[in-house]
């Protein structure tokens, strides 16, 4: 009889109930596991991963600025509501003769020793031309889309000695019917802006000089960056005085300027100064003290001078804007092509496109306006300096007006830019020293060796004006301010009316021939009385910059806390 074979059953799987309660704990852990994830400091990092969005700022050791163009609804376009616009087009009816323009130094970038051979172009490309060869050679991957050279060498012009029309070295040519309330006005402090000029702590622009013994930040020999010439104990000037005398607030006192903790202060930020060659005296006094303690890496280009502190991530950037609004050169109604341009209500896209990226903005403006050029104001020619071919058409504005309406643009533009959170400090119309005349004229600041008294003191009507044109357009555009951004007046053009003894004078040059003294009809030589020594006055403002970037900061830090 066959055995029959019986097979061994297999084994079956677990019980429904149990696949389900083991899918179910497994579906718990994951999403504990990913809400835990998302939400401690490592979220950022998985944030990134599964949405591709990390909001954490991160601090580039090799700082290159965004070339991607922000979106500003006013940079091509008129800044919407600025009040003085049509205030000024409808108000101003005085009659001006273009020989008789009020013309104070105009910033033309031409910060190399004058040559009377020279252009100003060629005189631009000598002040920079070291630079750029360093640049070019350490960027020459680097294929920028925009040139500065159109607003850097400004416009050319007929000759003069030492100087050329409208030259950012040349003051004004006081014409009296403008300036008679000027000069007969209350004192320049009491047009100083009622919002933002006083932060916490004291006032820091009521005070006096007084004389300190220490001596300067830096010297010329120790700082291998001043234009020379600003450099006015290496061209030759005898006293060093100038350079001792401290700013000292009513009711406090002005810290001395101390590198390390600045660039503490700084650390993993960018601090751009923006503007005219006045701006670059400022740049240029800010680097020289920090270059005492920290050599830094020039990263600078074609399109604008850059520093890189390595120690703490600190970039000094320098942006040339000669009037800080939209110009061109283009042909305009009946204005024809070369002579520059103004949209007096359209800020200057050259540099707005980069504001996201600074976090403090220097804004230096107002010498230019001395300067040929036409005023444009809603897409209408609405005066001019230096140029109005067809006498029998009126001027609606002059230079004065429409530097104050530039102000209002520029400040407007910036606190309503959507993306712009950083902080801003406009300083005040920069007082020129030409005494006796203007700059071709006999004007002079030869003799001067420290600060004025107040029996010394000489009235500059033309710097009180356009002071009180730009404090009005000041205020006027932070009233419109919509965004998370800080706007400061730094407000030094009362106290550095005094400072007649900090500029180079006739030691523009080291040319051992160079004049110095008057000649035997009295008559004084060329000479700077506008830009300012090296180290000198100058360094103060930088003083002042650190002072209100500390307290702005600090402010910011205890409302975080």
């Amino acid at each position: 009889m066959a055995s029959v074979s019986v097979k061994e059953q297999p084994a079956y799987p677990k019980t429904l109930s149990s696949i389900v309660a083991s899918v179910g704990g497994l579906a718990l852990f994951l999403i504990l596991a990913s809400t835990i994830l998302v939400s401690q400091p490592i979220g950022s990092t998985v944030r990134g991963y599964f949405y591709g969005v990390d909001h954490s700022r991160e601090i580039d050791s090799i700082f290159t600025l965004n070339e991607s163009v922000s979106t500003v609804s006013t940079l091509n376009e008129p800044v919407s509501s600025v009040s003085t616009l049509k205030e000024s087009v409808s108000g101003f009816n005085s009659q001006h003769d273009d020989g008789g323009s009020i013309t104070i130094g105009g910033g033309d970038g031409q910060e190399t020793v004058v040559d009377k051979k020279q252009t100003p172009d060629s005189q631009d490309k000598n002040e920079l031309s070291s630079l750029r060869q360093e640049e070019i050679k350490n960027l020459k991957d680097e294929s920028p889309h925009s040139n500065i050279s159109q607003q850097e060498t400004g416009n050319k012009s007929s000759a003069l000695p030492e100087f050329t029309e409208g030259d950012e070295n040349a003051p004004s040519n006081n014409t009296q019917t403008e300036l008679k309330d000027a000069v007969t006005s209350s004192p320049t402090a009491n047009n100083r802006s009622q919002s933002d000029v006083v932060d916490s702590g004291c006032d820091l622009y009521h005070g006096k000089w007084i004389y300190e013994s220490t001596g300067p930040l830096y010297s010329n020999n120790s700082c291998p960056i001043i234009t020379q010439m600003q450099n006015c104990q290496g061209n030759g000037r005898p006293d060093k005085d100038y350079e001792n005398w401290r700013w000292k607030p009513s009711q406090c006192d002005l810290p001395r300027f101390e590198a390390k903790k600045f660039l503490e202060l700084m650390r993993g930020k960018t601090l751009a100064f923006v503007g005219d060659s006045v701006a670059r005296n400022q740049m240029e006094s800010m680097l020289c003290i920090l270059w005492q303690v920290e050599v830094p890496k020039n990263r600078g280009n074609r399109r604008m001078q850059r520093y890189y502190f390595r120690s703490t991530s600190t970039m000094i950037v320098r942006i040339w804007s000669s009037w800080l609004v939209h110009q061109t050169s283009e042909p305009f109604d009946f204005a024809p092509a070369g002579v520059t341009k103004l949209h007096l209500d359209a800020p200057d896209e050259v540099f707005m496109k980069y504001i996201i990226d600074f976090d403090v903005i220097v804004l230096s403006s107002g010498h230019w306006f001395a300067k040929q050029s036409v005023y444009i104001l809603n897409n209408e020619i609405v005066g001019g300096q230096l140029w109005w071919p067809d006498k029998s058409r009126q001027k609606k504005i002059d230079n004065i007006e429409a530097f104050g309406i530039s102000v209002e643009t520029i400040v407007t533009a910036l606190v309503t830019h959507r993306n712009y959170t950083g902080l801003t400090i406009v300083r005040s119309f920069s007082p020129d020293h030409y005494e006796g005349g203007a700059w071709n004229t006999g004007g002079s600041c030869i003799g001067k060796v420290k600060p004025a008294l107040d029996s010394e003191l000489v009235e500059n009507g033309f710097t009180n004006i356009m002071h009180k044109k730009q404090v009005t357009g000041f205020n006027r555009a932070v009233k419109k301010k919509t965004n998370k951004s800080k706007m400061k007046l730094m407000d030094i053009t009362e106290s550095f009316s005094y400072r007649h003894d900090g500029h180079p004078g006739p030691y523009r040059s080291p040319d051992p021939n160079k004049i110095t003294k008057r000649g035997p009809d009295g008559r004084p030589p060329p000479q700077d009385c506008l830009h300012w020594c090296m180290p000198g006055p100058v360094d103060t403002w930088n003083e002042l910059v650190c002072e209100v970037m500390r307290r702005e900061f600090e402010d910011r830090q205890n409302i975080a806390s």
